[in-house]
């Protein structure tokens, strides 16, 4: 009996927990396993790269979980940085480069994998690519951050960007000693939550002594003689930079999906059915950041690159592409992040969201504490949360604090899953002693002030 041919683009989460999950289910009598990986490292946790630039984490090394080694010691033939440059889909194969050597080679397939991951957005400025220009998507890239520092001149970093991305790296900067400023091109840092949520975030980084302009879309990064950055130029003026990291986001990898026609959705990224498997092609799926998920809120499908979901897709098609069976149906659109000690968190539709899909909705926004009030070390919390008109379904949840906030988001999300209403929330048996929170929980009270908010537009 010949062994089937699985062949895996991609060696970190999606990728490789594919690999991983194909294997406990099917030796290697049965299935072969061949992955490539043009990098230098695999199953690594891109999230954690902020805190290991800021000096949270020590060393590179904790951020892998597994290695090179240990997958082939389990019969997955891992290539390194070996770089996947065409698929041939009627022939069933693709053509590898070794990036080291520069030879190229087929390799057949039966059933492949794609997880290509994405690619940080760079916008096409003068001065771009000059020296001390950084993204931070791979360990890669975050060793040559680190590296950059240690050489510039001068203590000044500009972070283009203030997403997620964007505000880690700001507090990383900060915590090495730079003085930072941070470029938006939105009306307040934080796009993913609404613009009255994002400003107290906005007043929580000034607090912190980093420089956040708004409304401030890059047109030029200026170097020096040398040609190291020098300054970062927008339409207004000019902030002088030893070093720019740029947080403006990412985007799906799928230039090798496209170059043979498999379908993308409106974002970029690659489409697959609840098993993950690319639409229209029985022995192709794909996961991670190269594909688009299914909002469950908004009944539309969008592109989130988070860890948790490529594992999770790993997971899923590594057990189909065995014989298995699973599926991924769906998000609410979950995320934490966090600027010094300031927490924030996001889950279901923003305003914007909710009206671009044609929602009605109300909203109320409530003020408490992440522990009884009177309890030493309580601090203040903000909740903000969204309800479809008449219906009275959950619909999003922001939440903005310190001590503990950003993980309240979690009730909301399981909430968004069940397809609750705010009142239904406001009967949640949830935890409750001083030192954790109110005889309220937050989450609570602004689920109450959603339902007086209802009942005032009559709707409930």
């Amino acid at each position: 009996m010949t062994a089937e041919r699985l062949v895996v683009i991609g060696g970190d989460a999606a990728g490789m927990s594919a690999a991983s999950q194909a294997r406990r289910l099917k030796g290697p009598g049965e299935l072969s396993i061949t992955a490539f990986e043009r990098g230098h490292f695999t199953s690594y946790s891109a999230c954690g790269i902020p805190y290991w630039v800021g000096g949270d984490i020590e060393r590179r090394e904790d951020l892998i979980a597994r290695g090179p080694e240990e997958h082939r010691a389990r019969d997955i033939d891992l290539r390194m940085r070996t770089e996947v440059t065409e698929i041939d889909v009627a022939g069933q194969r693709v053509r590898a480069l070794d990036r080291d050597s520069g030879e190229t080679s087929w390799t057949g397939f039966d059933k492949l994998v794609i997880a290509t991951g994405a690619r940080p957005v760079r916008p096409a400025l003068p001065g771009m690519d000059a020296d001390g220009v950084h993204g931070v998507q791979t360990l890669d890239d975050g060793q040559a951050l680190l590296d950059s520092l240690d050489r510039a001149a001068g203590r000044r970093a500009v972070v283009v960007g203030a997403g997620y991305i964007g505000v880690e790296m700001a507090e990383a900067m900060l915590k090495r000693g730079f003085e930072v400023t941070v470029l938006n091109r939105g009306e307040q840092p934080m796009a993913t939550l609404d613009p009255d949520m994002g400003r107290l975030v906005h007043d929580a980084m000034d607090g912190l002594g980093i420089t956040t302009v708004n409304r401030a879309a890059v047109t030029e990064i200026r170097t020096g003689p040398d040609g190291r950055v020098s300054a970062v130029e927008t339409a207004d003026a000019s902030y002088p930079a030893d070093v720019v990291v740029l947080g403006i986001g990412v985007e799906p990898e799928t230039a090798l999906a496209r170059a043979v026609g498999l379908p993308v959705g409106p974002h970029g990224g690659l489409l697959t059915d609840l098993s993950m498997r690319v639409v229209g092609h029985d022995n192709i799926w794909a996961g991670g950041d190269c594909v688009e998920v299914l909002d469950l809120v908004a009944g539309r499908t969008r592109h989130i690159a988070l860890g948790t979901h490529a594992n999770k897709h790993g997971q899923i098609i590594g057990s189909n592409v065995a014989g298995g069976y699973g599926t991924f149906p769906g998000v609410v659109g979950t995320a934490v992040s966090k600027v010094c000690d300031l927490e924030i968190a996001r889950t279901g539709l923003r305003e914007k969201d909710a009206l671009a899909v044609g929602l009605r909705f109300v909203t109320a926004t409530i003020e408490s504490t992440g522990r009884a009030g009177y309890y030493p070390g309580a601090r203040p919390m903000t909740v903000k949360m969204l309800a479809e008109y008449r219906t009275g379904r959950l619909l999003g949840v922001q939440i903005v604090g310190r001590d503990g906030a950003a993980k309240r988001v979690d009730v909301a999300a399981v909430a968004l899953t069940a397809g609750m209403t705010v009142e239904q929330m406001t009967a949640l048996d949830l935890g409750y002693a001083p030192p954790f929170s109110p005889v309220w929980d937050p989450v609570l009270v602004a689920a109450r002030k959603t339902v007086t908010a209802l009942r005032k537009a009559g709707t409930a």
